[in-house]
C-alpha cells in the first residue's frame, strides 16, 4: 500500500531541525522516515512496510525495514598505513556488497576535537623524524594504567565533541583501524547504551609489534594480521571468540589482479630481459634512497662484460627534489625514476625484489607479489617486529647499509638466483591476499547475526556528558 503524506506546516525547534537533518526522525507511531531514499531487499528480517517518495512528500517505513547500513571507519593519518587499510576495507565492501553498506572513512579526532587529538598527525610526523622521541613515547605509554588514565581524561574532556563526531554518521558498524580509536569511542557507546546495538570491530594494521591500545575487551571482533598479534591480543585480555587472524587488509587491486610480468614490463617500458629491483622511499621519499640508488647503479653493472645485470625502479613519493636529482644523474644501468604512485601493484608485479623500510602495508603487498624483501630501516615500536617477521620466515633480509644492500641484490641477480627464487616462494607462502575480503565478510556475518540494525535508537537527549 502506498501513502503520500504532506509535510505538516508547524513551528519546529532548532533541536528538531538538527535532529531531522542529521538522523531523519521517528514519529509517535514508531515509524522511521528518510527523505528520498530507495531500499534494496537484504536479509530475512526485513519488513514489508515501505512507502514511496515523490515531490514534497516523505517516505514512511516501519521500524525494522532494512536500509543501507552505515559503517564508520575511524582512522588517522599518523603514517600512511591506517588510511590505506581503511580505503581497502571500503573498496572490499563495495565489491562484495554493493550499496548494502554506506561507508564513511573519517578522522573524527581531527574534525571534531581539540588538542592534542586534532594534532596527532603533525605530532607523529615530528616524532618519527626525531625517532628517539617516538621510541620514548611508544614505550612509556605501553603500561595499561598510563594509557588508560590518559585516554579516560581525554574522553571526559572531549566527551561532547566525540559523541557528536560519532553520532553524526549514525553508525550501525564502527571499524577502528587506529590504536587510539578504541577506548574513547567504546566509552561513548557504553554511555549512550548503544554497545549492544552498534557493532564495533578493530582491524590491527601492525604485523607483529603492537601497542597495547590496539586491544580492548569490549570489541565484538579484533582482526589480527598474524598469529603473533593474536597471541598479544589474548595476553591483553581478549577472548578467543573475539579474535580472527586473516592478515593485513590490502587494496583489492593487489588481491585479485591477474598480472603478467611480461605484459607489465611492456606497459611500463621496462627491459623485458633484465631482472628488476624496486627501491621504495615511502610516500614522502624518505630514507637513504639516493645513496642506495647510486651504489646499486654501480653494483648492477658488470664491468668485465661491459653491460648491466639488472635494472632499477625508484619510487620517490612526494619528494620532488629527490626525483629531480636522480633524473639528472647519468646511469650505467636502465633506471626509472617515479614520483608518487597509485598503481604499485603494477610496479611490484614487474619487479623481482624490493628494497623498503619495514612498513607493514608495503611488506604485505610485496609478499602478495612474491617479492624477496631487503628491509633497510624501521620505526622503533610498531615496525621493529616486522623485521623478524620477514627475516625469520625466509622472505627477506635486513641491513641499514646501502653498500650491503647493493651487494645482496647484485648477488641475487647473478650468483645467488636460487636464493632469490627460494625467498620468493617463502614470500608467497606468507602472503594473505584475501585478508580484506575475509574481514568484510566476517563483519557482514556479525551484522546479520545482530538483526535489523535500522532499529538503533539514536536518542539525542541522552548525552554522555551528563553521565560524566
Amino acid at each position: 500500500m502506498v501513502m503520500k503524506i504532506a509535510s505538516p506546516e508547524k513551528v519546529v525547534s532548532i533541536t528538531e531541525k538538527v535532529w531531522q537533518r542529521v538522523y531523519g526522525g521517528i514519529n509517535n507511531n514508531g515509524y522511521y522516515y528518510h527523505h528520498h531514499r530507495k531500499h534494496r531487499r537484504r536479509c530475512s528480517y526485513e519488513s514489508e512496510d515501505e512507502y514511496e517518495v515523490e515531490d514534497g512528500t516523505i517516505q514512511l517505513m516501519q521500524m525494522g525495514a532494512e536500509r543501507s547500513k552505515n559503517v564508520l571507519i575511524l582512522m588517522s593519518d599518523t603514517g600512511g598505513g591506517h588510511r590505506a587499510s581503511a580505503e581497502a576495507i571500503r573498496e572490499a565492501f563495495r565489491i562484495e556488497f554493493g550499496d548494502e553498506y554506506r561507508i564513511y572513512v573519517k578522522d573524527v579526532w581531527k574534525e571534531y576535537t581539540g588538542w592534542p587529538l586534532n594534532d596527532m598527525e603533525r605530532s607523529y610526523k615530528f616524532m618519527v623524524k626525531h625517532v628517539q622521541l617516538w621510541k620514548v613515547a611508544f614505550h612509556s605509554t605501553s603500561p595499561r594504567w598510563i594509557h588508560s588514565s590518559y585516554l579516560a581524561a581525554i574522553a571526559s574532556y572531549y566527551a561532547k565533541e566525540v559523541e557528536a563526531g560519532l553520532m553524526e554518521y549514525k553508525p550501525d558498524i564502527i571499524i577502528s583501524v587506529h590504536p587510539l580509536m578504541q577506548h574513547i569511542p567504546l566509552s561513548v557507546l557504553k554511555w549512550k547504551s548503544l554497545q549492544k546495538k552498534v557493532i564495533f570491530v578493530t582491524v590491527i594494521t601492525d604485523l607483529n609489534t603492537c601497542h597495547p591500545t590496539w586491544f580492548h575487551p569490549r570489541v565484538n571482533r579484533c582482526y589480527c594480521p598474524s598469529k603473533e598479534v593474536a597471541k598479544r591480543a589474548l595476553y591483553d585480555g581478549l577472548e578467543e571468540s573475539q579474535i580472527q587472524v586473516f592478515g593485513l587488509p590490502i587494496r583489492p587491486s593487489f588481491a585479485r589482479a591477474v598480472l603478467s610480468k611480461d605484459d607489465l614490463r611492456k606497459e611500463l617500458e621496462l627491459d623485458p630481459d633484465l631482472p628488476a629491483v624496486l627501491l621504495m622511499g615511502g610516500g614522502e621519499g624518505m630514507g637513504p634512497v639516493k645513496k642506495t640508488a647510486m651504489v646499486l647503479g654501480e653494483s648492477l653493472y658488470d664491468n668485465d662484460q661491459g653491460k648491466p645485470i639488472g635494472q632499477l625502479i625508484i619510487i620517490c613519493g612526494r619528494n620532488k627534489a629527490l626525483a629531480s636529482t636522480l633524473e639528472s644523474l647519468e646511469w650505467k644501468i636502465p633506471v626509472k625514476v617515479r614520483g608518487f604512485e597509485t598503481q604499485m601493484e603494477k610496479w611490484m608485479g614487474a619487479c623481482d625484489c624490493i628494497i623498503t623500510k619495514a612498513g607493514p602495508g608495503t611488506i604485505a603487498e610485496a609478499l602478495i607479489r612474491g617479492l624477496p624483501i631487503v628491509l633497510n630501516d624501521y620505526i622503533p615500536g610498531q615496525e621493529k617486529g616486522n623485521v623478524p617477521y620477514v627475516v625469520d620466515n625466509g622472505a627477506g633480509v635486513f641491513t641499514r647499509s646501502p653498500k650491503e644492500t647493493a651487494r645482496i641484490v647484485s648477488e641475487w641477480f647473478s650468483t645467488k638466483t636460487d636464493e632469490l627464487k627460494r625467498m620468493s616462494e617463502n614470500a608467497l607462502k606468507l602472503a594473505q591476499p584475501e585478508a580484506v575480503f575475509d574481514i568484510v565478510k566476517d563483519i557482514h556475518e556479525l551484522a546479520c547475526q545482530r538483526g535489523p540494525l535500522a532499529n538503533i535508537p539514536y536518542d539525542s537527549t541522552s548525552s554522555l556528558t551528563n553521565v560524566i
